[in-house]
């Protein structure tokens, strides 16, 4: 989606105020002085900050990101603010650490609200792209920059490709034709400043695999798609087996197909590695048919925010320590007759919309509860029904597991057989994440790996 379609260089200033509330109302202003909508701009500012104080939305890396629907013709608005020294907020110190303030305005009609969100926050996460934008040397240039940024235009320098890459590139594709592959994935994060050459594969479809595929895809008609993976370790092609399973899911791929990836250490700006991946040998264990692997009820987006957030906690753990929790997506109206609670449910009476695990302000929401015993139940549409839930399928779908698996593997398999649910399993002894769909497990992280291992 074209973000850079609804900023303006008008709508981009130097905040003034140095308290959250005069800096939104500053945003607003400037967000609504040309339209003929008749904006009560206070009323909008509280309902603001009574959001802010129920949920933050700041996003780290030195960006806030306030949001809210509206009544209005255009589907969004933006502003953006530049603050020099950060803001006051009821004493909280996350807010002083502020440099760039995002206001986004949606249409109370508009759909696509939590997936602009999601590209947004996404966006915000490239540290180089923020400070650069902060580190304007005056308002002309800031303007500039952020436009740069949301056209995607404002990126590291790409660093030029050593001979031995254009050769491992030419070679690939030999190597894809002779082993009669059918695409090829690109890693991009092999290379800091983004890819560059990719007319090595006119031949075949290109699928590029980054951590921030929005951001990192060259302009490039031989890519045909991208997916997005954090890499969790220095280890090559550590992204491959998500990628492959989301690339499933989504339909880039067919069981029989057979990939060629093509990559190296990430960061590293050397390509040193080709593997060929036949498909139905590697995930036989959880294809049984074509298009099997996602429950009709759960979309695909919701899947794969699920596996990043789940590997996410495998790696990190809550303030410094392991968390294992279970989370069941897809079918809830039957998987809800087979959970207990365990606590009281910490998601009840909340908007839907601030419950979507598609909104990215919920990922610290959904690390905190996952602390909690017991497990999340989600709709496929991505909307949290309850943590700290007791999933306890009937006896009868209950297996032996292999050894050194407890009792929330046990029940993460069996509640997939007794419903049309899919389940991650994060387990808070060995940092292993496993999906379970008609309960037979695939591990996606095999153990845990830290960002420097």
């Amino acid at each position: 989606m074209r973000l850079d379609r609804y900023i303006a260089k008008s709508r981009i200033i130097e905040i003034q105020s140095t308290d959250l509330q005069g800096a939104i109302v500053e945003l607003l202003d400037v967000a609504t002085a040309r339209l003929q909508e008749d904006f009560n701009t206070k009323k909008i500012a509280n309902q603001l900050i009574s959001r802010e104080k129920t949920m933050t939305t700041y996003l780290g890396n030195q960006v806030a990101m306030p949001h809210i629907r509206v009544r209005m013709k255009r589907p969004y608005l933006f502003a953006v603010g530049r603050v020099p020294e950060g803001l006051d907020f009821e004493g909280l110190q996350e807010y002083r650490h502020i440099r760039l303030l995002f206001l986004l305005l949606a249409s109370e009609g508009e759909k696509n609200y939590l997936n602009v969100l999601a590209s947004l926050a996404r966006l915000f996460r490239d540290g180089d792209l923020v400070g650069n934008i902060v580190a304007s040397p005056d308002t002309k240039t800031l303007r500039e920059r952020v436009i740069l940024g949301f056209s995607g235009l404002l990126a590291k320098p790409e660093r030029r490709q050593t001979r031995f890459n254009r050769i491992l590139l030419r070679e690939a594709a030999k190597v894809a034709r002779d082993s009669k592959c059918s695409a090829i994935l690109l890693f991009g994060d092999t290379f800091a400043g983004g890819i560059e050459g990719t007319q090595g594969f006119p031949d075949f479809r290109t699928i590029l695999v980054t951590r921030a595929a929005a951001d990192r895809a060259p302009d490039s008609d031989q890519i045909e798609s991208s997916i997005e993976v954090r890499s969790y370790s220095r280890q090559r092609l550590s992204q491959a087996r998500s990628a492959i399973l989301i690339g499933l899911t989504r339909g880039l791929f067919k069981h029989n197909d057979r990939l060629l990836c093509v990559g190296g250490l990430p960061s590293s700006n050397q390509l040193d590695t080709l593997m060929v991946v036949d498909i139905e040998r590697e995930f036989q264990s959880v294809i049984d048919r074509e298009n099997d692997l996602l429950p009709p009820s759960v979309k695909i987006e919701v899947l794969e925010r699920m596996i990043a957030i789940a590997t996410e906690l495998s790696v990190e753990g809550r303030e410094g320590k392991p968390v294992g929790t279970l989370f069941v997506i897809g079918d809830t109206e039957k998987v809800n007759s087979m959970v207990k609670p365990l606590v009281l449910n910490p998601f009840y009476g909340y908007r839907k919309e601030d419950r979507n695990i598609l909104n990215p302000f919920m990922d610290e929401t959904i690390k905190e509860f996952s602390v909690i015993d017991g497990g999340f139940v989600i709709r496929g549409d991505g909307i949290i029904e309850s943590a700290g839930s007791l999933i306890h399928a009937p006896a009868e779908f209950y297996d032996n597991l292999p050894s050194g698996f407890g009792t929330r593997h046990s029940a993460a398999s069996a509640i997939t057989k007794a419903t049309n649910s899919i389940s991650l399993c994060v387990s808070a002894s060995s940092g292993q994440v496993t999906l379970f769909r008609k309960g037979v497990m695939f591990p996606l992280l095999e153990k845990p790996i830290g960002a420097n291992s």
